[in-house]
């Protein structure tokens, strides 16, 4: 029987950040945005059956910052279960409590470690499953 990836969605204008992801996250089924709007159409348009495990989202970026992004995503029936980890270069505490207070279950400050990255994933995940 096949076990199925763990399906990431990462959101982030770095496209240094996104190559990081698909090239560090290989053993993962891997789907990345530069735009968060184009995320919310997908994440908006997907079937449930196909919606991801796990979203990495940016805090700083053009059109939505990541706090708003998260709050939508929590405000949503289809979406609001799904584990969201925050990833930025800021590491003050009010950015890190707005992050956690507005919906995400972990907060990752850039630059990280990808394998300290990919043990996050699969603890989050294992922790919160989403129920497809």
């Amino acid at each position: 029987m096949e076990t199925k990836k763990i399906k990431v969605v990462a959101i982030d204008d770095d496209e240094t950040i996104l190559e990081m992801y698909k090239n560090g996250l290989i053993s993962f089924d891997v789907v990345t945005f530069d735009d968060p709007k184009k995320a919310k159409k997908y994440l908006d348009d997907v079937k449930e059956s196909e919606l991801p495990n796990i979203i990495l989202m940016d805090i700083m970026m053009p059109y939505i910052d990541g706090i708003t992004f998260i709050r939508e995503i929590r405000s949503s029936d289809k979406l609001g279960k799904i584990p969201v980890v925050a990833v930025s270069g800021l590491s003050d505490a009010a950015t890190l409590n707005d992050a956690l207070l507005f919906g995400a279950v972990d907060y990752v400050i850039k630059p990280f470690d990808i394998e300290e990255l990919k043990s996050r994933i699969i603890r989050i995940t294992s922790k919160y499953p989403i129920k497809r």
